[in-house]
């Protein structure tokens, strides 16, 4: 993942602008996907996710990131409402 950053001050905050760029984790799904990485014994690889968008989601959600059960369930219906399925290997339903 790259990330471009940049600040400047505004008023008397210093605001920092974060850009990233998904796309190499992206292609990481999709090869995975292709070669049908998502068996591994009893458990499914169901996605790939960077772990700035996790922060993300927990901060949108109010929970602290250590929460697992609460992440958990986040990563949950983020990773089934559709609006993440690039960043899934398995397709199935849990």
């Amino acid at each position: 993942m790259k990330v471009h950053e940049s600040a400047k001050l505004e008023g008397e905050k210093l605001v920092v602008h974060q850009k990233h760029d998904w796309n190499p984790i992206l292609d990481k799904a999709k090869q995975l996907r292709e070669a049908g990485a998502t068996d591994f014994g009893e458990s499914k690889l169901v996605g790939v996710l960077p772990m700035k968008l996790l922060h993300e989601w927990a901060k949108e959600a109010g929970v602290d990131f250590s929460d697992t059960h609460a992440m958990q369930e986040i990563i949950r219906k983020k990773m089934l409402s559709g609006d993440f399925d690039k960043f899934r290997v398995w397709e199935g339903t849990y």
